[in-house]
């Protein structure tokens, strides 16, 4: 991943685990790429796994919409105009 964690983050992932700053970078960097994935990659990936498992499509959809429920999502891309107007509505 090409994105520099977060350097806050980075010093309280290694002071709580005693992983080294280079080991606690690597964790920052997995867990923001695992959570990066779009709602859509997500919902396509889950049902594609659930039906290698033999589930049928309506135990699936239930089981996704719980799992979104608490699932951390990345943000959809905006552009400056729709982060304007979310601003100064």
């Amino acid at each position: 991943m090409s994105v520099v964690p977060d350097r806050e983050l980075v010093d309280r992932i290694a002071a709580s685990t005693g992983l080294s700053p280079a080991e606690a970078a690597r964790v920052v960097q997995d867990v923001v790429a695992f959570h990066a994935e779009t709602v859509e990659a997500y919902v396509r990936r889950r049902h594609a796994d659930l039906k290698t498992y033999g589930a049928k499509n309506d135990e699936i959809f239930a089981r996704l919409t719980v799992e979104l429920e608490g699932r951390v999502v990345a943000a959809p891309a905006l552009t400056e105009r729709q982060l304007r107007r979310i601003v100064y509505g």
